[in-house]
């Protein structure tokens, strides 16, 4: 039987690669999905930068009474270094129902949806109304250079006429109050890595030194870690919120009403406990600490430091507005002039909700019980670069997830897995959305 029949076996072989991320070295994977396509009778085009960081496009016709639709996923992954895990993390196995590895939610197990998808349209003589268009790329989980970025620098007259997308993240389930959600993501945070340069005096490391700049290092970090940034509602935000309370019953609906007062939003958060810990960014710019250079010898009190940081910023949000915040957070310990934006990545302020009934349609029949919202990624995705080119990603990958399990937790974590049977889940669901795209229902 043709591997597009059985998903979760296509994603146990891609998981089986290892496209770490850096260095990537993509190639060997999508040479793999390439094979798979061509077999099938489809044509297909690698482009790239460097032939190890290969990018696939392929395109099934439509019958022309409608516009394309893009498909893009990624096949790099996050390392796992420093990472304790139950099973090999790249040998792809199927446990107790689950595929295990690293790429199984992030975003291997959505490649094998995709294109699954996209190869049963063609053995099924499915003839959606507009173009597919199918885009396997390398590099999201770095800058996307190599990836999304490149395409769109250099090969836009691809996606000529692409208004909507299919990409990462959302469809997953999510419980709350009793209910079952399916968040459908329709806009993303923006990255903004800032970067901060310490000075204090410098020295010799056998004499004693006070108020230098490892000290200034510490309180900043601390200072980091104590104090969250101002609550900002954005409309996406909420409309999931208002979306999720009225499905729910009171207090519950109260409370989560009362995430939408920037006033009253941090006590509420706090008294939700775990399940603030998902509301939290969706309501606020956010900064952590992530890399520190300074110092050359052991022996030499260093009077530089630099702190490099990883914030996100909400849709709409500038990077002078989160140095804003900052500034009362961090005191005067770091001049103006060395709080600099180290890159930034801006997205669309506000999404094109112009699919978002058909795919949620979707989900209400593969699940009459779930509730379909509009939800906002904390994170970034190769949207942010597909948005240039007036293109809205939807993240749609529906998958049915067992009780207790924490999608969010194991993304980019030890013991990443999936479902094999919500692999599935996902592939007729992103079927439905090829045959209905373009038409009335």
């Amino acid at each position: 039987m043709p591997v597009h029949e059985h998903p979760a076996e296509m994603l146990r072989r891609l998981i089986q690669f290892d496209t770490t991320n850096p260095p990537g070295r993509e190639a060997a994977c999508v040479g793999y999905i390439n094979e798979l396509l061509i077999a099938a009778g489809f044509e297909t085009t690698l482009l790239d930068r460097d032939p190890e960081r290969p990018n696939l496009i392929a395109r099934l016709a439509g019958e022309g009474s409608g516009p394309p639709l893009l498909l893009y996923g990624h096949v790099d992954v996050v390392t796992t270094a420093g990472q304790v895990w139950q099973h090999p993390p790249f040998e792809g196995r199927l446990v107790d129902g689950f595929v295990w590895g690293r790429g199984a939610l992030d975003m291997k197990g959505g490649v094998a949806m995709l294109l699954s998808a996209f190869l049963r349209a063609r053995s099924e003589s499915l003839r959606p109304a507009g173009d597919v268009v199918l885009a396997i790329l390398s590099d999201e989980e770095a800058n996307g250079d190599h990836g999304a970025r490149f395409l769109v620098e250099h090969h836009a007259g691809l996606f000529d006429g692409i208004r909507y997308a299919i990409g990462e993240f959302g469809g997953f389930t999510m419980p709350v109050g009793g209910r079952m959600f399916y968040p459908i993501q329709v806009a993303e945070k923006q990255i903004c890595g800032l970067k901060a340069t310490i000075r204090g005096p410098g020295g010799h490391g056998a004499l004693p030194m006070r108020g230098g700049a490892m000290p200034s290092l510490g309180r900043v970090i601390g200072e980091l870690d104590r104090h969250h940034l101002p609550v900002r509602v954005t409309p996406v935000a909420r409309q999931m919120i208002e979306a999720i309370a009225g499905a729910l019953r009171p207090p519950l609906s109260l409370i989560l009403r009362s995430l939408l007062s920037p006033r009253r939003a941090d006590g509420v958060l706090a008294l939700l406990g775990e399940r603030g810990r998902m509301f939290s960014p969706l309501l606020r710019n956010t900064v952590n600490a992530t890399i520190v250079r300074g110092g050359e010898k052991i022996n030499v009190i260093p009077s530089e430091i630099v702190l490099e940081m990883d914030g996100r910023l909400l849709p709409g949000c500038g990077p002078d507005e989160v140095i804003a915040e900052l500034r009362p957070i961090l005191g005067d310990g770091i001049e103006l002039a060395e709080l600099n934006v180290a890159r930034q990545n801006p997205g669309p302020a506000s999404p094109d909700m112009g699919m978002f009934d058909l795919l949620a349609g979707i989900l209400r029949d593969a699940d009459p019980a779930g509730i379909p919202v509009p939800y906002l990624m904390p994170g970034a995705t190769d949207g942010r670069f597909f948005s240039r080119l007036g293109i809205q990603t939807y993240g749609f990958l529906p998958m049915r997830l067992p009780e207790g399990m924490n999608f969010s937790r194991l993304v980019h974590a030890a013991d990443e897995r999936i479902p094999a049977e919500a692999v599935e889940f996902g592939t007729r669901a992103i079927l439905e959305a090829l045959g209905r795209f373009g038409r009335s229902y």
